[in-house]
């Protein structure tokens, strides 16, 4: 018995869902996300929100069950507030800007880093070393966060690098004379 899967999704006010088969449709002032459910779950909507159960006993319908419910949550989440993740840059001449439809990385590279903003995803520099990404749909995000932090991963010598904004970098001890 999923302990996630088991609670209804509530739809807040300002919120539509459509379900129709195995697709669910949900639209908000943030914009609109839908999703293809797999066939191992099904999909229902009462008063209470949007219900997900397992269409049978099986190991891998059990599995899917609390995952579907969380994608459904995030999902509504996401077109009624969003989501944000924060980036921040250590490091010295390291930085980043925002240059209409490119984000320009200043990694320590010879050349600067010329990513494209995808559709549908807001990216802000507060300051220079600090980005954030900001957008509806949550797998994207996130999806873009760990693209911009693999062009240079934090180095546990001196911490220079791009990191999520709440990673704690582990540190390593340096030479000894």
């Amino acid at each position: 018995m999923s302990r996630v899967g088991k609670h209804p999704v509530p739809i807040p006010q300002g919120v539509t869902c459509q379900i129709s088969g195995q697709e669910i449709k949900v639209k908000g002032k943030n914009g609109e996300l839908s999703a293809l459910a797999s066939k191992e779950v099904q999909i229902t909507q009462d008063e209470n929100g949007i219900l997900v159960r397992p269409s049978d006993e099986s190991k891998q319908a059990r599995m899917l069950w609390g995952t579907w419910k969380n994608r459904i949550k995030n999902m509504v989440q996401g077109v009624n507030e969003g989501f944000t993740v924060r980036l921040e840059i250590n490091g010295v001449g390291y930085r980043a800007a925002v240059e209409g439809s490119n984000l320009k990385l200043q990694l320590g590279y010879s050349h600067d880093i010329l990513y494209p903003i995808p559709q549908g995803i807001q990216i802000k520099c507060e300051k220079p070393t600090a980005i954030a990404i900001s957008g509806a749909d949550r797998q994207r995000i996130g999806q873009v966060a760990a693209e911009i932090r693999a062009y240079r991963k934090p180095e546990p010598y001196k911490g220079k690098g791009v990191k999520y904004e709440n990673e704690h970098i582990v540190r390593k001890e340096g030479k000894k004379k």
